[in-house]
């Protein structure tokens, strides 16, 4: 049995102490939006925040976590979606497919909270999840708009493109 608290809440799980945190996460809380996609740390799919640092669950066994770490996940991000980062993929469309979404944003809400307005280059070296669609340019003018550097209406060409 482990206690996890996860988005401000306790939970408790009967788990093996080497299984990964993702699957505590998903199977035994039933918090979906953390997905599962390499299993072995690289995609960036599982990122949730351990204490205010962006982690892969995947990666972490539930052992190494203490009661007293605070875990949030894309639902614990905000009740609403109000969350900027949210807010800014969906002003400018960011996913395709939208599997590796949670974990993208959970990744750039890390940032911003590290780097309120961060430079191309920051984020090329912060957002090392893997997105199979390509979105990389709409993810980097979400982040943008979500440190308040650009706006949505004047990041969007009439091309519907970004253009950060």
């Amino acid at each position: 049995m482990a206690q996890l608290n996860i988005n401000g809440r306790s939970h408790q799980v009967d788990v093996e102490p080497d299984t990964p945190l993702l699957w505590a996460i998903r199977e035994q809380v039933g918090l979906t939006g953390t997905k599962y996609g390499c299993g072995v740390a690289q995609c960036g799919a599982c990122s949730v925040h351990l204490n205010g640092e962006v982690v892969r669950s995947c990666s972490i066994p539930v052992s190494a976590v203490k009661p007293t770490d605070r875990i949030t996940t894309i639902e614990g991000l905000s009740k609403d979606s109000s969350h900027p980062v949210q807010k800014a993929w969906a002003a400018i469309d960011v996913p395709q497919c939208g599997y590796c979404q949670s974990g993208q944003i959970m990744a750039a809400a890390a940032l911003l909270a590290k780097k309120p307005k961060p430079t191309d280059k920051d984020i090329d070296e912060a957002m090392s999840n893997i997105c199979r669609c390509g979105t990389y340019h709409r993810i980097r003018a979400a982040i943008h708009i979500a440190a308040g550097r650009v706006t949505a209406e004047t990041d969007i060409a009439a091309s519907g493109r970004p253009t950060v």
